[in-house]
Order: structure tokens, then sequence, then C-alpha cells
């Protein structure tokens, strides 16, 4: 066979090819504009007098017909939504352009329609990675990037039956190119081309055998529908792995990411395929006719065409439920969706109640006052509960035997002789059962549809799952808030405490002055003090995790502060001595001096609480610590008691009951570990029947390079107080 290219383009020309919508790809563009108006949009859809009456059919549907028929396009397009304009016109577009082709009714398909579908799926995969604004150009480049072989097949059907069920490489370009001289690629671009549409779609079906080093440079699109071909056609082919690594390059992926994508896509199309009754056995090695013989016709094509277009239905229905906000408006859009698809009278939705044991009633649909107080004992067996047990869809007609009350009442509720229970399964798990009222006739046409019925149950299940883990996952969140909430109520009370009874003790040493008309400058010092330490305390609970102040603090000096509080009041009982050893090296740390009185205020109670019969307490200043090569200070608290027992000793800084009297004992120590951690500081606890000590390390400012050495080896003197 030799023709000329002329030729071959004159046969393409007056070929009878299909013409995809002109509104297609303006459509999408238009529905992805930020000033995108109903209006605008009207007009560009009344060019399509075809896809006009499919949107006036579907505005004036049950699921949408509401008070009066609606005859303004405009006014349909606001009815339908924008979410559902793109599902009814991308669906009806690609439906109507691959079955229009002559020829295609006559060939085998399977091999075709696997490759492109996942072509497709692939590339609105790899749109989305890249984070390309157009998702659903690209799933329509990815399912048109062969059209061309289609358009080959319908310009030559006798030369090109052989090449048609060639493998899609390099090789089948060359012979294309040496025997009709034009590949499918050109051919494809040049349908395409013909639909005039804006949009690089062309150029991505021109290019997708085109070697890789020229696309460095090239639009989005183009670099994505050639590692889709790549991945779809070749992704097992060893002599293509450096290919696809420098394809995925080009597109800015790494190859973890381009692992998981290939496996998604694989599984989301052999599970369409699988839901939806289309045979795509042995779709990889169908046998190739004789040149001589008509290709065998396919029995069962029309059925294929078919459930491609619900292939793409379930995917943009699918889209379309993960971009609603919240479970009301999700199972809205389920129970409308199920309506236009299936042509459902009336739909409800029943879901598992939380223990599993029975179907309740949504806010979704119609009736759903009535059906609030609504269950079917999944217990008590019958057609619906064995449904939603067994995952299986149920067609139920009012006349059939063995009927429970609750599906009398679902029929009285629905007002239909006939209804259509589609369980709801995520995984291997149903949520729920979708019911949908029709009349007797509908029910062998939706027993044909059982497949897409299965697709869309498990759509609609993805979503709701992860609704309802949603919702889950804010119900926690709002526990854990108001959980850290009373956590640090409870602290405040406990802290607060302190500086109350302080304040109740130096009062009643200001009224015992104040009788002996003594000065009493210092304790009103104090208690000025203390109010303010309150304050600062109950703001503190607006904020569930305060920032430390910064600062430096003298630590001899805010020992000196609390042990005169504890002298000047009822705190420290005269059997208790308390022995203060501070070095003569400088004794500053990087704290908040209110945080460092609080923490010291704590471990000096819990050490006179440790020696009830009388006994020994010192706070010692054990100079400068060097640990994972940062400087710090270390205080010690210690007493002479009894000791800890061990398992006392290994959950010491956790806030638990103490034997204690009082609501909130039990939480000294744990506020001490919290606050000696916001001062980026470490705390440890020593005991034995010897005493307790409490060692702590907080960070010293930063030695000045003159100073450095002599800071690291402090002095050895040691003052002693005792009460």
């Amino acid at each position: 066979m030799h023709q000329s290219d002329q030729d071959i383009r004159n046969r393409l020309l007056i070929a009878r090819l299909p013409a995809m919508p002109q509104i297609l790809i303006k459509l999408i563009a238009h529905l992805q504009a930020d000033d995108a108006g109903m209006p605008e949009l009207a007009a560009l859809i009344a060019k399509d007098a075809g896809m006009t009456s499919k949107i006036l059919g579907v505005a004036n549907s049950s699921a949408y017909h509401r008070h009066g028929k609606v005859v303004s396009l405009e006014q349909s397009l606001v009815s339908l939504g924008t979410d559902m304009i793109k599902t009814l016109v991308i669906s009806e577009s690609v439906f109507q352009t691959f079955n229009s082709f002559p020829h295609s009714g006559s060939t085998d398909l399977r091999a075709f329609w696997k490759s492109s579908l996942s072509a497709a799926v692939m590339a609105r995969a790899l749109a989305k990675a890249m984070a390309y604004p157009h998702a659903e150009e690209a799933y329509l480049a990815g399912l048109l990037h062969n059209v061309g072989r289609l358009a080959l097949l319908a310009t030559a059907p006798k030369e090109y039956a052989f090449n048609f069920t060639a493998r899609d490489d390099a090789a089948l370009c060359a012979v294309e190119q040496r025997t009709l001289q034009i590949t499918h690629a050109e051919a494809g671009a040049w349908l395409i081309e013909r639909w005039q549409l804006d949009s690089f779609l062309a150029d991505s079906v021109l290019y997708h055998h085109e070697p890789l080093a020229r696309l460095e440079a090239s639009h989005p699109l183009i670099r994505i529908v050639r590692l889709a071909h790549l991945l779809c056609c070749h992704g097992g082919d060893a002599d293509q792995a450096e290919s696809i690594t420098q394809a995925a390059r080009l597109c800015a992926l790494d190859e973890e990411v381009l692992d998981t994508l290939v496996g998604s896509v694989a599984r989301q199309v052999e599970q369409a395929a699988q839901h939806l009754g289309i045979d795509l056995a042995g779709a990889d090695d169908i046998a190739t006719p004789p040149a001589s013989a008509p290709p065998p016709v396919d029995p069962v094509q029309q059925r294929l065409s078919e459930d491609v277009r619900n292939m793409v239905l379930v995917s943009e229905v699918g889209q379309t439920f993960a971009r609603q906000q919240g479970e009301t408006s999700l199972l809205e859009a389920i129970t409308r969706s199920a309506r236009i698809l299936f042509d459902f009278e009336t739909t409800v939705i029943l879901l598992q109640n939380p223990t599993g044991h029975a179907l309740v009633g949504v806010a979704a649909g119609e009736q759903q006052q009535r059906l609030a107080g609504f269950a079917v004992p999944l217990a008590k067996g019958g057609p619906l509960a064995a449904s939603a047990l067994e995952c299986k869809p149920a067609f139920l007609k009012r006349d059939m035997p063995a009927l429970g009350i609750v599906e009398e009442q679902l029929f009285r509720i629905l007002g239909t002789d006939s209804l259509v229970c589609l369980p709801l399964v995520a995984g291997q798990r149903s949520l729920g059962v979708l019911i949908g009222g029709v009349a007797a006739w509908q029910i062998p046409a939706c027993q044909k549809r059982e497949g897409f019925l299965r697709a869309f149950g498990n759509q609609a299940a993805g979503a709701l799952e992860t609704a309802i883990n949603a919702r889950g996952l804010a119900r926690r969140q709002l526990d854990h808030v108001a959980e850290e909430y009373r956590e640090a109520s409870r602290r405040v009370v406990h802290e607060v405490n302190n500086p109350l009874s302080i304040i109740k003790n130096y009062l009643s040493v200001l009224d015992h002055k104040l009788e002996k008309q003594e000065p009493v400058v210092g304790e009103m010092a104090i208690l000025n003090e203390e109010i303010d330490r309150v304050g600062q305390l109950i703001n503190g609970l607006a904020d569930l995790q305060p920032v430390a102040a910064s600062g430096v603090t003298d630590c001899a000096r805010v020992a000196d502060d609390v042990l005169r509080l504890f002298r000047a009041t009822d705190f420290l009982p005269s059997k208790i001595e308390v022995v203060v050893r501070m070095q003569d090296a400088p004794s500053e740390v990087e704290a908040d001096a209110d945080m460092l009185k609080q923490i010291l205020l704590n471990l000096l109670k819990n050490a006179v609480e440790a020696l009830p019969e009388g006994g020994r307490i010192e706070v010692t200043n054990c100079g400068h610590v060097n640990r994972d090569r940062r400087l710090y200070l270390e205080l010690c608290v210690s007493d002479n008691g009894a000791g800890l027992a061990p398992e006392v000793l290994a959950n010491l800084f956790s806030p638990v009951r103490s034997s204690k009297a009082g609501a909130h004992h039990g939480l000294g120590l744990s506020i001490v570990h919290d606050l000696v951690t916001r001062l980026h500081g470490v705390i440890g606890c020593r005991s034995s029947k010897a005493g307790t000590a409490f060692e702590i390390l907080l960070p010293v400012p930063a030695p000045q390079s003159g100073a450095a050495s002599s800071a690291a080896v402090p002095a050895l003197g040691n003052t002693a107080l005792s009460s």
C-alpha cells in the first residue's frame, strides 16, 4: 500500500469523524475561573443543542424539579451547580466522541479502552501531584491521547485494522509513517485541532511519542501526557525504565511519588472495571485478525461503551462528594446524585448507629422528620437488614413474600411499589444503606446496572467514611482542648493556694503589727508581690501553653525571698531546721524570677510535709555543671525524711492523685516539672531511707570571654542559715 500524505489527509477530511463539542475545554476553563458567571456559561453551553437538551432534562428531573418547569438554561445551570454541570458535560462529551467513530462498533476495543482509561486516570493523578491547575483537562488529554488510532481506523479500516491492534510504541509510529505517511499521534492532533479547542490538548497528543530531550521546556500538559503514556503502556518494560525516570524528572516527581501513583491508578482502573462489569480480561493479548478477514464483531461493545460512560460519571461524582463540606452537605449530594443517575423517585439514607446494631434515619433526602425516629434492628433479619449485613444490593417489590414491617413502612414512607436497597460499603465495612423508590417496571433496568450501583455506593461510602472520621477527629481535638483547659484550671487553683495562704498569714502579721503601731512597709511590699502573682497565675489560664518569660535571675535572692515568706508565716514549723548553702560564685540563671519562686515554694512545701515529726531541709547551690556542652547551675532541695517508695518515685512528676487531702493535691511536682522544662532546665530526684533530694539544672547566661574560665570553676565556700 502506497498512498501520498495528501491522500490520507484528504481521506481523514472526508471521513465521517465525530466533532468534539467545542464547549468542552472552554467550559472547564470557565468553571475554573474566579469570575465565572452563569450568563456567560449559559451562552457557551447554548452553542451545543444536544448538551443544552441534556442540561434542561436533568434540571427538570425529579431531583431538582420543585416549583414548576424550568425553561431557562441559565436557571437550569443555577439549579444544577458547577459540580453537576462539569460531570454532565465531561461524561456526555467523552461518550459522544468515543462512540461516534465509524467502524468502532465492529472492532474489539478492549485494549484501547484499557490504555485510554489508564492514561486518563494517570494524567489526572500526575496533574494533581504537580499542582497543575487543570486536572480535568489532563484527564481528557490522557483519555484522548490515542484518539488518532481511532481516526486512522475510521479512515482506512482495511489497511489499518492490523496496526490498530499493535503495541503503541515508536515502532508502530514508524510503520504508520512508512505505510500511511502519517502517525496516529499526528492524526490525533490533526483531529483535535479540527475541533478548534483553545487548549494545548492537541500538542499533548502530538508529542506523546516525542524524545524526552525535546520536552524539557514544553508545556506541563505535554509532559504530563508523555509520562502518563510511558507509565500506562510501558511501565513494566525494563528498557523503558530510564525513559520513565527522565520523564518523571521533567515533571519534578520523585520515584516514591511515582510508585504510589502507579499503584493507586492500577487499583482504580481494575476496581472500576470489576464493579462495573467491564470485561477487560485479556485486553493486552487480543489476537490480531488476519488482514484479509473483516474484524470480529464484539457482542458486548454497546454495553462496554455504556460502562465507560458510567466510569466517567462515577469518577466525577466521587470528586463532587470529596468537595462537600460536612456530613449533611455530603448526604444531600449523595441522595441528589442517586436520583439523577438512577432515576429514583425518592431517596433516603439509613446509617448504622454507633453500636452497629441498627440502621437509623439521617437528616438527608425526603421524609426527614418521619425518618428521624426510624430504626431497623440488624439482628431481626429481613431483606433490608440482609442487604446491609451481606453488602449486596436488594431489589424489593411490595408484593414479595416475607417482607417485614420495616420494609412495609419504607414502601409507605417513599410512596412507591418497589425499592432499590444499595449498601454503602467502604472496604469491607457497611456504613448503611441508600434506599431509592422506583416503579416496578424500573427494577429490571436497575438490576442490569447493578455494577454501576455498587460503584456509586462505594464512592459514596468512601466519602462518607472520610467525613465521619473527620467528625471524630474534630470531636477528639475538642475533647483534648477541653481536658487541657481542665488540667490548666486545676494547676492554677493549686498554685494560687500558695500566694493566697501567704497573703492570709501576712494579713495576720499586719493585724498584729498595726495593733502595736509597728512599721509594716516590708509586709505591704510582700502582699503586693503575692497579689500580683495571683493575677499572673489566673491570667495564665487563658494560654494553655504560656511562653516562659526571659531574663536573668539571682537564685540566692529568690531563695532568700522564699525562706523569708516561710519564716514570717505558719508554713515553717519550729521543729524544722532550714539550711541555705549558697556558693560565693555568681548564682545567676536564665529564668523568670516568679517561675523560680513557684518551683522553690512547691519543693519546700513538699519537704515540710515529708517531715511531720520535724527534721532538716537544705537548699544548696551545687555550682556549675556542663551537660551536653551547655552550662547549667545546679540547685538542690533536700530533706532527711523517710524517703519515697519506689512506685511513688517512678511516677513522681506525673499529675496523679496523692494521699494528701484536697482536690488538687498530687499536682505540685507535676507543675514543678513543667516549670523547669519551660525554663529549658532539667529536674531529677534521688530518694532513700536517708531522705529525698530534688536536683534542678537551670541554664546560666552565656559567660563573658574573660570570665569564662573562672565561672567554670566555682568557689567552695558555704553559708549556713537555720530557722
